[in-house]
Parts: C-alpha cells; sequence; structure tokens
C-alpha cells in the first residue's frame, strides 16, 4: 500500500475515496472525476506529501477544458491565503453567520468585569449572543492547541454578565487538538475548525452550503488587487457578482474585469 505524509507530518494510507470525495465536494465535473483520479495514482509513490498530491489535482484541472474548474479545488488553500493578519478570516466567517441568520459584529471592544477584551466578532441568533474566537493560521498543518480554547474561557467568564453573553465559541481555518476540543466539549463551548465538528456544521461544510467562497480562489485576480479588496472588507466572490461595480476600484481593464466576473460565476455556481 502507498503511504501519504500528511501536513502535520503524519502518515496514512492513500485512499482514492479521499481523493473522489475532495473532487466532488469542490464540484469538478463528473466527467472529469475519473480522470483526475487516474491522474493522480499515475504519480503515487511511498512517502508522498498530501501537497504534492494537491499540485497534481490542480495541474490536470488547469488543463481541463472547462474554464476556470481549477478555481473550484483551492478552497482551503483559499481560505489559508486570506491571511497573514486574521481580519480577513474574521470578516469572512461573520458573512458566514450573515448567511445562516446571525447578526454580526466584528472587531469590539467589550468591558469585563475585570479588564477590557477584544472580540473578533459578536453573533447573535434567536436572542442569544455568541462571543466567537477566531483562530487564523497561515501555515499548513498547524492546529489551535487547549490554551486558546482555556483563555477564551477565562476571558468568557470576565465577560458574560456584563454584556449578557450566552456562548462561547472558537473558530479556526486548520484543526484543534484533541484537547482543545474535549475541553471545549466539557465547558459548553462550540468549536468550529475545518473538518470539526464531525457530524456536521464545520467550517468547509458551513462554506459548501452556504455556497460563499473566497475571492483569494480567484486566479483571474493579482495579489496585490485581492489585498486591496480585503483590505476594503470585500472577501467573497459573491460580493463581486452582485456589486461588480466593486471591480472599478481596481486597475482592471474592461476585459480583465470580464475574466474576474466570469470566473467568479464559475465558483459560485451551484450545478456542475
Amino acid at each position: 500500500m502507498t503511504s501519504v505524509i500528511k501536513a502535520n507530518g503524519k502518515k496514512e494510507q492513500f485512499s482514492e475515496e479521499k481523493v473522489l470525495n475532495s473532487i466532488r465536494r469542490a464540484r469538478i465535473p463528473q466527467n472529469l472525476q475519473a480522470e483526475v483520479l487516474m491522474h493522480v495514482k499515475g504519480k503515487l509513490y511511498d512517502g508522498i506529501s498530501t501537497e504534492e498530491i494537491y499540485r497534481h489535482i490542480m495541474e490536470f484541472l488547469t488543463r481541463a477544458p472547462e474554464p476556470y474548474v481549477e478555481s473550484r479545488y483551492s478552497l482551503k488553500q483559499a481560505i489559508m491565503a486570506l491571511g497573514p493578519t486574521g481580519y480577513p478570516f474574521e470578516d469572512f466567517f461573520a458573512q458566514l453567520l450573515e448567511a445562516n441568520g446571525y447578526h454580526t459584529k466584528t472587531r469590539q471592544v467589550l468591558a469585563g468585569k475585570c479588564v477590557t477584551h477584544e472580540i473578533d466578532v459578536v453573533a447573535q441568533k434567536d436572542g442569544k449572543t455568541a462571543i466567537v474566537e477566531a483562530k487564523f493560521h497561515n501555515t499548513p498543518g498547524t492546529r489551535t492547541e487547549v490554551q486558546v480554547a482555556l483563555y477564551t474561557q477565562a476571558r468568557f467568564q470576565d465577560i458574560k454578565f456584563r454584556n449578557k453573553a450566552d456562548e462561547s465559541w472558537i473558530i479556526t481555518n486548520t484543526k484543534a487538538t484533541v484537547d482543545a476540543e474535549t475541553y471545549a466539549i466539557c465547558m459548553g463551548m462550540k468549536v468550529i475548525s475545518w473538518d470539526f465538528p464531525h457530524e456536521g456544521g464545520s467550517l468547509r461544510e458551513m462554506i459548501e452550503r452556504s455556497n460563499l467562497h473566497p475571492i483569494t480562489m480567484l486566479t483571474t485576480l493579482s495579489q496585490s488587487a485581492k489585498n486591496q479588496l480585503l483590505n476594503n472588507h470585500i472577501v467573497l466572490c459573491k460580493q463581486l457578482l452582485e456589486q461588480p461595480m466593486i471591480l472599478e476600484t481596481l486597475s482592471l481593464s474592461r476585459e480583465d474585469r470580464e475574466k474576474v466576473m466570469a470566473e467568479a460565476k464559475v465558483i459560485c455556481q451551484q450545478e456542475n
């Protein structure tokens, strides 16, 4: 059996089903799915990294006849590209919550019983208020440690009475350690990571269900153009589709703006 090295350095056996699941989740056209798998299998060797497997999938999709299809497969990497600061990730998660019926505010300074605290996201729904700590990582394999859960819970205890807060959350774009998840569950906290909770409601599932994708998935925009948009709190491809005049703030030709819009439509397309 062929072993694969994950981003955290651990080994696991290569799984065709995992590759196919990742392709299906990215809404890669069905007629390409088997071809992508065959391409990857032709590149395998014992000890190959998940990063290299990703590169092989992307190189195949880049050559596919369907335009911009490779953009759909870059979700996890695109979330990581929201950095280097955590502010765009906070804005992005707030948009996800808004799409799920929450009213949100980002980067709020709240007075606690003892000291003041800057809260990444305050989310309200159904008469309840959640205090959200957003932990953004831009290095694959990095995990949110139990210390984050400890200080998030301590801060919640300082804030909750004066601000009528009901829940304490941790959201991260990678994964949390087992200790962080265990402590959070024990204390009644909510943890949302890339693939947790496993039974539903993970960050990946929230994005896929809401069909909200970050502008960092766009290959037709330069990094400087993306940064300009992110600095102005434009984090979603959907925002560009709904307000195409946003692109007029960038130094783009009409032809380039049309390419960006075409790619954004492909990324946000719900059906293959």
